[in-house]
């Protein structure tokens, strides 16, 4: 066994120790394992919400798209900047309504904005839905990080059974909780590593940044800038648009928010996260790095960019160094998705349909569903073979869905009726499922369109549909103003 993998199987026990530690002297109710008790500071919340962004999507991802498609990779800069920016108006809202009414999940949230259950179990199935995709993209993650730092040892299907085993126990045990302190661990790995490799490797190969993207520019002309056609500004810009306002959409970041001990953690919390964003971009300059140091990746393949050079590159103790800490940024999100579906399918799907079921009964029902969703997830991650980003967008384009619904929710006056809420969503989602179905784009469908609007994001597309069919269905099923009436504005 080499250095490497060592070091990997070392984070590995580690993160289990810490998951499994994390809920001493705790009692383990449904509230203490989805949200803490709502108890956790600003450094815990930062890490859990902040945080999310370095996923397997950051460290692999990112250099990926760096490495595959230029220009149109700084869109991950822009979008995250922008949620934390509405993030200091937007969470504290909802963490007052949620506080007030003791709600443990999103879904939780649109069924007592709205008084149906019914709209929460359709939230419910969209947030698990497109939860999948993003848990498979974790998965994938892991499997390409462990295989790859471990130079073949661990197979790539080895690594993800290895990984999801450990991290369905440390959720069935400790919950948020067993999340929470890993989080602390991943971040402060994730950051030594990425800041040193976004410097070390355009220095060590081309002897400066800027000497690096004028070699990859006099290399391929024009890619670094945005394309005419295709991910063109129109697409950079529907697509900036789209993710940051799907970003507090996914059930588990959205969940995160009631961990909260006050309010004031989250306008703490948005003036630090942009400046945070920014190190994403030594992400990039470790793919651009790549470019012209292991050429030949094509497709998918770009994902092993980040890994690549840093084999050619390191030792193989620092390159399990390296893998280490990109198998935290997957077991970490990854433990937080597999804990939120699971919570999303027994209290607020289950629950509908037996009312009268207990806490304990609901909290013993989310639990053991956790190792189901890890299955389904793990049969879409060996069956699937779309490349990381192209993963993470499918599931932006779900979960965007859900925003028209929320943001009307917390007006004064709520025009918007729980019939209008539920077809809006289904016919964005509907709108999403054909389009990715068939392999469509706007433009295949109307090509006689300009090509500004054919190159818009589809999930852009969807939400207009959405809020369209939202607007004439509310006002064709009563006054919005009952529902405003009910409803307090908590801004």
């Amino acid at each position: 066994m080499n250095a490497a993998l060592w070091i990997i199987f070392g984070f590995l026990a580690l993160s289990l120790y810490l998951g499994i530690q994390a809920r001493r002297g705790k009692d383990m109710n449904l509230e203490q394992w989805t949200v803490g008790g709502r108890g956790f500071g600003t450094i815990f919340v930062f890490l859990l919400m902040a945080g999310e962004i370095y996923t397997t999507f950051t460290f692999l991802g990112g250099s990926g798209w760096a490495y595959s498609k230029g220009g149109p990779t700084f869109y991950i800069i822009a979008y995250g900047c922008l949620a934390y920016i509405m993030s200091y108006w937007l969470l504290p809202a909802i963490w007052k309504y949620a506080k007030a009414h003791k709600l443990m999940s999103q879904s939780d949230f649109f069924v007592s904005k709205y008084n149906s259950p019914y709209l929460g179990v359709l939230v419910s199935l969209v947030g698990v839905v497109a939860l999948v995709p993003y848990l498979v993209l974790q998965l994938k993650g892991l499997g390409i990080i462990v295989s790859e730092a471990s130079y073949g040892t661990i197979s790539s299907s080895a690594a993800i059974w290895i990984g999801v085993i450990a991290v369905t126990v440390y959720v069935m045990i400790s919950g948020i909780h067993g999340s929470a302190w890993n989080a602390v661990v991943k971040d402060i790995m994730i950051l030594g590593v990425v800041v040193f490799l976004g410097l070390y490797l355009p220095f060590h190969y081309y002897g400066g940044i800027q000497p690096m993207f004028e070699a990859i520019e006099a290399a391929k002309p024009g890619f670094l800038s945005l394309p005419d056609s295709g991910q063109s500004a129109s697409w950079f810009v529907s697509t900036v648009l789209l993710t940051a306002l799907g970003f507090y959409m996914w059930p588990h970041t959205f969940g995160s928010v009631y961990a909260a001990r006050n309010e004031k953690v989250f306008r703490k919390n948005a003036i630090v996260m942009p400046l945070y964003q920014l190190v994403l971009l030594f992400v990039f300059f470790v793919g651009f790095a790549a470019i012209l140091q292991v050429p030949g990746l094509k497709g998918a393949d770009g994902d092993l960019s980040l890994l690549r050079l840093s084999i050619k590159t390191f030792d193989p103790w620092f390159v399990g160094v390296i893998g280490a800490a990109g198998l935290l940024t997957a077991i970490v999100p990854g433990s937080m998705i597999l804990m939120t579906a699971a919570t999303l399918l027994a209290k607020n799907v289950y629950q509908a349909f037996a009312p009268a079921a207990s806490e304990q009964q609901i909290s013993r029902l989310a639990k053991y569903l956790v190792p189901v969703v890890a299955l389904v997830a793990l049969y879409f991650t060996f069956e699937g073979g779309n490349a990381i980003v192209a993963l993470l967008l499918m599931g932006y384009s779900l979960v965007t869905q859900l925003f028209p619904a929320l943001f009307f929710s917390l007006w004064k006056r709520n025009f918007v009726t729980k019939q209008g809420a539920a077809v809006g969503i289904l016919a964005g989602v509907a709108t999403v499922a054909y389009i990715t179905i068939s392999n469509s784009t706007i433009g295949t469908l109307f090509p006689s369109l300009p090509q500004a609007v054919k190159d818009l994001n589809v999930g852009i597309v969807a939400l207009i549909v959405n809020v369209v069919l939202m607007t004439v269905v509310s006002l064709l099923t009563g006054s919005g103003a009952a529902v405003g009436s009910k409803k307090e504005m908590v801004a």
